[in-house]
């Protein structure tokens, strides 16, 4: 027996070095596609060689933004410019906000005006794919993730441009008597968890990224765009201005992230423009505004009337601060999960341990807290929450300080452990989670949060120069909390006092609006389709938001809830409201978010697509089931000419460390390099495995 044992050791042992050396002589010829979310076998030009992007496309964006009131109008023209001798096709994968109503597209091709059409994605998809091969100018835009889209142009002529301009439509975010808007610039590269799939499943996407796509993220090629660090300037630049429209006296207006130039044509009309007319494209523009305290609106309502249906946009705060805080302090655990992964390196972890010293500082000895960090692998601090002992904090403080960043985004199981632990009765869990949200798995993600949340309530905090938004609010949405964002250290302080302030107080739950005729009685059900269908919970600071389709205009709305374990109701006499156009296209949009988070709670998927396309075709909106496309009818590109795709880079966001991101060697690196030092490892196998060998 143990002769018998030893030969299947030794014969294992053979197979083991054979198998190795085997695996890099196979994988050689296809270097190009890596195995890792990130590897780092490409650094500097990630997903793209030298040549390929002296001969990208290049591009210039300019951003038009027009505020009136709460309605946000945005029109962005992408400036595709060929430089190479050859025909292109260029490719360019950006970011928008995760609430956008993209309902435009023109396309100025050859001296022409080629306005663009919604339909149905593969309908759309495949025209484009004609248009392509017959060498006519198109334009495709189609949404790979709420807040990420992607722009293909086919056959743009050698030294020719092209410019693409899309339109969209969201509502200004509103908080603590405190406007804001958001304008993302640039994609940061998400890391992809789960296995490979196979290269013939793989090669069937219609977009060739860099990162190779994986069972829990089959569409990775898609949200991969080529990453070139310490570009600067000359990638992508963008150009942006403001026209905001308050109608009233603003008490503060300013930019955190850029510096911008601001103008008073007339009352209550402000123009803003960044400083620099060729900003770099490497992190969120954002533009807060505060009006005089006697300015500050209690309710506002826009309406519109579209194809014999009445579109209302309702915002108001259903309950003051003050009243909040006379409800007294919850019983609270307080659990803090931070995000130690590769690309919270330098900035981002630094106002991510900031966030979390200023958490603690506001704990009393009855609260229990806990800190859960993630990269890789999962730590906590305790394996249990434990009371805010002076003994506990000190402790945890030491424990922040020596948190490092490294390694990959394995968020679900930070999630989990921060879910399902145990809890006293009586106590509410409250568990902040502190991240980039860097990562392509939003939607399985989303389904762990809903099925685990239980009673507790989870809030994040969205760190860094470009974090991605559609998971900081989504996350939040399933998990009845609220969304935060920190741009830089300085932040912390005001940033993290509020949500420590909504985490104290009760919230208001058990919303309900009731919208009523001009009898005064309630507009019959079938006559109503309010978005969110399910209102969510109210904290310190935040207005209700609404938007409801009707047959018949309402005249007043009834809201009502629960605070602090007392009934509150409030009648809201609608008038006539400002009138404006677009307010369909905001509960459309609100519409198909709807029915994509039935997809979290368990709806069939082909009901789901089919009720979205319907209202996306209906109201000319990009979605995941709907594109616009955009096709010249003149043949431009002669048959013999061939056409070479080009996968446009992006810049790495401000403050990421590339070598953190995607590994550390040198930066003129290439994928063979890598297969190669694979390979001497493998090999190198061979001798270190001889003694063994020997010895049996």
């Amino acid at each position: 027996m143990p002769d018998s044992a030893s030969g299947w050791e030794r014969c294992s042992l053979v197979r083991l070095a054979s198998a190795l050396c085997l695996l890099v002589l196979l994988g050689a010829p296809v270097a190009a596609e890596p195995e890792s979310p990130f590897p780092g076998a490409q650094l500097r030009l990630f997903g793209i060689d030298g040549q390929g992007l002296r001969d990208a496309p290049r591009l210039h964006t300019d951003v038009d933004i027009v505020v009136t009131g709460l309605l946000v109008r945005v029109r962005v023209q992408q400036r595709f410019r060929n430089p190479a001798d050859s025909w292109v096709e260029g490719v360019y994968r950006f970011p928008l906000p995760d609430d956008a109503a993209v309902d435009h597209l023109t396309m100025r091709y050859a001296g022409r005006l080629v306005e663009g059409e919604i339909q149905p994605r593969q309908q759309a998809r495949r025209e484009y794919e004609q248009a392509r091969t017959e060498g006519r100018g198109a334009s495709l835009v189609e949404q790979q993730r709420a807040n990420l889209f992607s722009t293909a142009v086919a056959n743009i002529p050698p030294g020719e441009t092209v410019d693409i301009t899309i339109e969209y439509q969201h509502v200004a975010q509103w908080q603590d008597d405190t406007f804001s808007l958001r304008f993302p610039m640039v994609v940061a590269p998400r890391y992809v968890p789960g296995r490979p799939l196979p290269a013939d499943v793989e090669r069937s996407a219609t977009s060739a990224g860099w990162i190779r796509a994986t069972d829990q993220v089959p569409d990775a090629a898609q949200i991969s765009p080529p990453v070139v660090a310490g570009a600067g300037r000359s990638l992508n630049p963008v150009s942006l201005a403001v026209e905001l429209h308050a109608g009233l006296e603003l008490a503060t207006l300013d930019s955190p992230y850029h510096p911008v130039d601001i103008e008073t044509p007339a009352f209550g009309h402000y123009r803003v423009t960044l400083q620099d007319t060729e900003a770099v494209a490497d992190r969120d523009f954002v533009l807060r505004w505060q009006p005089r305290l006697d300015g500050v609106p209690g309710a506002a309502l826009f309406t519109e009337t579209w194809r014999d249906r009445h579109y209302n946009l309702l915002m108001v705060m259903p309950a003051q601060q003050d009243d909040l805080a006379a409800q007294g302090r919850l019983v609270r655990e307080l659990v803090l999960v931070v995000d130690t992964s590769g690309s919270m390196h330098g900035d981002s972890l630094a106002q991510a341990k900031s966030a979390l010293q200023t958490a603690l500082s506001t704990l009393r000895p009855s609260d229990h807290f806990n800190i859960i960090q993630f990269n890789n692998s999962v730590a906590s601090l305790f394996g249990d929450a434990e009371p805010a002992s002076e003994q506990a904090l000190a402790e945890a403080r030491r424990y922040i300080r020596q948190l490092r960043a490294d390694g990959g985004t394995e968020m679900e199981p930070a999630l989990l452990r921060a879910l399902r632990a145990p809890t006293e009765q009586g106590r509410l869990r409250q568990v902040v989670f502190v991240t980039d949200g860097a990562v392509g798995n939003e939607q399985a993600l989303f389904e762990t949060i809903s099925r685990h949340l239980g009673d507790s309530r989870l809030f994040t905090v969205g760190i860094g120069s470009a974090p991605n938004a559609l998971f900081m609010n989504q996350a939040a949405r399933f998990g009845r909390g609220t969304a935060t964002f920190i741009g830089r250290v300085g932040e912390v302080g005001e940033k993290m006092s509020t949500l420590l302030r909504q985490l104290g107080s009760p919230q208001m739950a058990d919303l309900a609006v009731t919208w009523l005729g001009a009898d005064g009685q309630p507009l019959a059900t079938d006559n109503v389709l309010q978005m969110p269908a399910r209102l969510p919970d109210l904290y310190a600071g935040e207005p209700l938001v609404v938007a409801v389709q009707s047959r018949e205009m309402p005249a007043e709305a009834k809201v009502s809830g629960r605070l602090g374990g007392r009934d509150w109701q409030s009648r809201l006499a609608l008038g006539e409201g400002l009138r404006d156009a677009g307010i369909h296209v905001l509960w459309a949009r609100r519409r198909i978010d709807d029915l994509q988070a039935a997809l979290v709670q368990g709806e069939q998927v082909d009901s789901v697509r089919e009720a979205a396309t319907d209202v996306a075709l209906e109201h000319h909106l990009v979605s995941r089931y709907t594109s616009l496309v955009a096709v010249d009818r003149t043949p431009s590109r002669p048959d013999a000419e061939p056409l070479r795709r080009s996968d446009m880079p992006v810049n790495l966001p401000a403050g990421w460390s590339a070598d953190t991101v995607f590994g550390r060697l040198p930066g003129t690196a290439t994928p063979a390099l890598a297969w190669l030092l694979y390979g001497i490892a493998s090999l190198l196998l061979v001798p270190l495995l001889s003694p063994a060998l020997r010895r049996h």
